[in-house]
């Protein structure tokens, strides 16, 4: 698809970008591995050269003729604002390190500046060690995308090249659909690595975007694998709510959600909407203000398709999710539900909120998953105009 697409979000993609300088500086001088201080200076003291920023360089060249779609906010210097600046990208400074050479806790700080400035996504450039730092402080909240540049690659959050990121990072920002997943993040024992044992160790999983594959359990087109696609949507989401039995699910209008209530056995008021909480209906076809008043206090997320066939989730027949609710409930608190043929079926349009508060279609507005399949997931974006 063309980057050039006609209805485009109108907002500047808020990308992240952490630049780990002394990624993989100990791999060319048989370190196995570049953590930790003294070996970092050992590397640099033999001549070591650093890799991560001209690594990173080659993935930014893949969205160099979109600069004026994206804001890059990052650290100063060699994190990210030297290679930011290079392409003209406009730079939002937003952590500082105090040493010249980098540590663990520089990285951890501008995850954390990063996730207080809400970007879309986070670009970062290391190895394992650089993605365990990341995962500490981000979690599960913002995909990440990484770019290869350390001695050890063995977590599931990097592209296979520099270049693959950029592309795929190209992809998020123009909002082409794109897959979403949940890629593990581990990193080898370091020390135990330099005699000869191979431990990894585990530490969680982060969302990563990826080339879209069409490929789904079954086939799109008939009414008997539309339902099966449907059940695995409603499985996954059954599967969501089971794990958080406290939490207030909004269920709002359309027939996808009606196919999920229908899995769970719940009656459901197609055209209303419903509250479930610990897989029991505890309201039904409630108004707006009847939300406020029952998650007022309590954890809630909303349960939305699309409605009104041009992508609207908010808007359209589903006016009793008020901007007031949308805004407390949280964008990190939102699951769409849809097919993948359905969001195909819209290329490059986008989504559609468009409820009477624009600061609320604003701060939804941009990259957001939305659940296709059991545990499969897409991203795609809302538009902001």
């Amino acid at each position: 698809m063309s980057a050039e697409y006609p209805l485009k979000q109108k907002r500047q993609f808020k990308l992240g970008l952490i630049i780990n300088p002394y990624a993989g500086i100990g791999g060319a001088l048989a370190l196995k591995g570049s953590d930790g201080k003294a070996i970092r200076e050992q590397a640099l003291n033999a001549g070591a050269e650093q890799q991560a920023m001209e690594k990173t360089r080659i993935a930014l060249s893949q969205v160099s003729e979109l600069k004026s779609d994206v804001v890059i906010y990052t650290a100063s210097g060699d994190m990210g604002e030297d290679i930011a600046r290079s392409f003209g990208f406009e730079v939002k400074l937003v952590y500082q390190p105090q040493l010249a050479q980098t540590e663990e806790i520089d990285t951890q700080n501008l995850a954390q500046a990063l996730l207080q400035h809400e970007v879309d996504l986070i670009l970062f450039a290391g190895g394992d060690g650089t993605a365990r730092n990341l995962y500490s402080v981000v979690e599960n909240n913002v995909p990440v995308l990484g770019i290869p540049a350390g001695c050890k690659i063995h977590s599931g959050v990097y592209a296979i090249t520099p270049r693959a990121a950029g592309k795929v990072l190209k992809q998020v920002i123009t909002g082409e659909l794109v897959s979403l997943f949940d890629a593990e993040v581990k990193d080898l024992n370091e020390d135990a690595f330099r005699k000869g044992q191979v431990i990894a160790r585990y530490f969680g999983e982060m969302q990563v975007p990826a080339e879209l594959s069409y490929i789904q359990a079954v086939k799109m087109g008939g009414k008997e694998s539309d339902e099966m696609v449907l059940a695995d949507i409603a499985a996954f989401m059954i599967e969501i709510m089971e794990d958080d039995p406290e939490r207030l699910f909004v269920m709002g209008s359309g027939s996808t959600v009606d196919f999920i209530m229908n899995a769970q056995g719940l009656k459901n008021t197609l055209l209303g909407v419903d509250v479930v909480q610990n897989m029991q209906v505890v309201a039904t076809d409630v108004s707006a203000q009847d939300l406020l008043v029952l998650s007022e206090n309590k954890p809630a997320s909303l349960v939305i398709t699309l409605i009104g066939g041009q992508g609207h989730i908010f808007g359209r027949g589903n006016q009793q999710l008020s901007p007031e609710l949308i805004a407390k409930v949280g964008k990190q608190n939102i699951h769409i539900v849809a097919t993948k043929a359905k969001l195909n079926a819209l290329g490059q349009k986008g989504l559609i909120c468009d409820t009477p508060d624009e600061h609320v279609n604003a701060q939804i507005s941009g990259p957001i998953s939305v659940i296709t399949g059991y545990r499969d997931k897409v991203l795609y974006f809302v538009r902001g105009d």
